[in-house]
């Protein structure tokens, strides 16, 4: 019976690779669009590593570098046409464009970022040729290609302003190999991923020691992810509230509602307390321009209790004169996204502007050009937002008890650009992720989410998030969610800050933890052939 079912095993496993061996371009199409059910909401990593095992195969079976090339693209059209569904589901707030054009803007977007895997295809494709003195479907080539895919991911993440949304590295967290990023980032995370799907492809070919010889170590990590403690919150940490008001983005922007926001988020927000609390509110929670208008400062000390600071995004906004008919007035020139601290006695205490911006969110690339044709930017507003110096630690003064801290802030979309998210220099205590994921969809706020918690694993330190509706929630320096509030629903997280971990390896290398792990992958490959491995 056993030989049997073998039997029909292998006869299955035969006529699955002849069909995509007949129909290699169908077959990458469909392996990189059920890659991306890795990610979350689904969060399918099992069939991300099928997927990308086939698409190892496929590269390696390419008769040319065109071929290699073309296969590797239509994995990636298949992989973030998917995983980047809900960037449709922006353009439902925005009238200035088609609400139908959301669909095919993910399409084009897809066209271009499929280019990146197409290139670690290329590139491992064309360097085993030269390199390697192995057959593709070997280990080296498995090596090889995981090290063009740190090259290409990090790539991505830097061209172009960079887009560095779902690394395939983040498909692990659940496995606790994510923890390999304290030593090698996200884009080595993603070299292991491609590891895991080839020891998948050796084992399917009954290669056994070169299968054994990656699935060990990476054992090992999860091992070490799923048991290694986050420091205890220690007696006396800071108190926190994190508020999240359940604001859609139909409604935010809505005069008639400004008055009702304001009254939910200082219900949630909670009366005077002795303890100091440190209180957390979304990006761009307020409409007010806090540094011209004393009332409204006024207005949010009145919630703050003695030693209470209160985080909140707002606008920064710049004028310019301009001359109509002979008259001089003022016009609008520019903005920051902010992020502001207030005290207890209405005083701003310090700011932090957004420095990495969304294109067409934020502001609109050759205006000049696309504005003539009806082309706006998605987030209201006649000028463009500016950015920002880049990562800093703003201090939080020491008060009634609570030690002076320091806070690290990156706004909404910031936080996914790894090695690019702390003042090394100034190392901060906890990260501030005030976001904005209204406008996500349901896909949306729970990958970014899935990112903020590789920063915090990458840097060894914890991250509170505040989003008008979800998820909100607060991360430990190991990347657990200790408290989260889910989507479309208002309320608040209330708790004590979690503690940071020392700093570490990738804290203090950044991304050239990653490309030391490629230049050692790349070198592996190259010397194994040597052996008899």
């Amino acid at each position: 019976m056993q030989r049997r079912h073998h039997g029909h095993a292998a006869l299955i496993a035969r006529s699955m690779q002849d069909m995509f061996a007949r129909y290699p371009r169908l077959g990458a199409l469909g392996a990189g669009f059920l890659a991306a059910t890795g990610f979350e909401p689904l969060r399918l990593w099992p069939v991300t590593l099928a997927c990308l095992a086939l698409l190892l195969w496929l590269i390696a079976r390419a008769p040319a570098p065109r071929a290699a090339f073309t296969r590797g693209w239509l994995f990636g059209l298949g992989h973030f046409t998917l995983g980047l569904n809900w960037i449709a589901h922006a353009f439902s707030f925005q009238d200035a464009m088609p609400h139908w054009f959301g669909y095919s803007a993910v399409v084009i977007l897809s066209l271009y970022l499929a280019v990146y895997p197409a290139l670690a295809a290329l590139g491992a494709w064309w360097l085993s040729g030269k390199l390697l003195r192995a057959e593709r479907s070997g280990l080296p080539f498995i090596l090889l290609f995981a090290a063009c895919w740190i090259a290409s991911e990090y790539l991505r993440a830097v061209a172009f302003t960079g887009f560095a949304w779902n690394p395939l590295g983040v498909t692990l967290l659940p496995t606790g190999i994510a923890i390999a990023a304290t030593l090698i980032g996200t884009y080595g995370l993603g070299a292991l991923t491609i590891l895991a799907a080839g020891a998948i492809l050796l084992g399917l070919r009954r290669r056994w020691f070169p299968a054994a010889a990656i699935a060990a170590p990476l054992c090992a990590l999860a091992l070490w992810g799923l048991l290694a403690p986050a420091p205890p919150t220690p007696a006396g940490a800071p108190r926190i509230r994190v508020v999240q008001p359940n604001i859609g983005q139909d409604e935010k922007y809505s005069p008639e509602l400004e008055e009702a926001h304001f009254r939910t988020l200082a219900r949630l927000s909670g009366e005077q307390r002795p303890a100091p609390r440190l209180i957390f509110w979304p990006e761009a929670a307020i409409p007010a321009y806090l540094d011209m208008e004393p009332l409204w400062r006024a207005r949010l000390a009145a919630l703050l209790g003695p030693g209470d600071l209160l985080m909140t995004g707002a606008t920064k906004v710049y004028f310019k004169q301009v001359e109509e008919n002979g008259v001089a007035t003022n016009a609008l020139a520019g903005a920051n996204n902010s992020l502001f601290i207030v005290s207890p006695q209405a005083q701003l205490l310090s700011r932090y502007d957004k420095a990495h911006l969304v294109p067409y969110g934020e502001y609109l690339p050759m205006r000049a050009l696309l504005q003539p044709i009806g082309l706006s930017r998605l987030v209201p507003g006649d000028a463009d937002f500016w950015p920002g110096p880049g990562p800093q630690s703003l201090p939080l003064p020491a008060t009634l008890g609570r030690p002076e801290i320091k806070m690290g802030v990156q706004i909404c979309y910031e936080i996914i650009f790894s090695g690019q998210v702390i003042d090394a220099a100034n190392r901060p205590a906890f990260l501030f992720n005030p976001s904005n994921d209204a406008w996500f969809g349901s896909w949306g706020p729970v990958q970014h989410l899935a990112q903020a918690r590789l920063r915090a694993i990458e840097e060894g330190i914890p991250i509170i998030r505040s989003t008008p509706t979800g998820v909100s929630a607060v991360v430990d320096a190991r990347g657990h969610v200790l408290r989260a509030l889910g989507l479309n629903r208002a309320g608040f997280l209330d708790g004590a800050l979690p503690p940071a971990l020392p700093p570490t390896l990738f804290a203090r290398l950044g991304n050239w933890a990653s490309i030391l792990f490629m230049m050692l992958l790349a070198g592996l490959a190259i010397a194994i052939p040597r052996t008899k491995s």
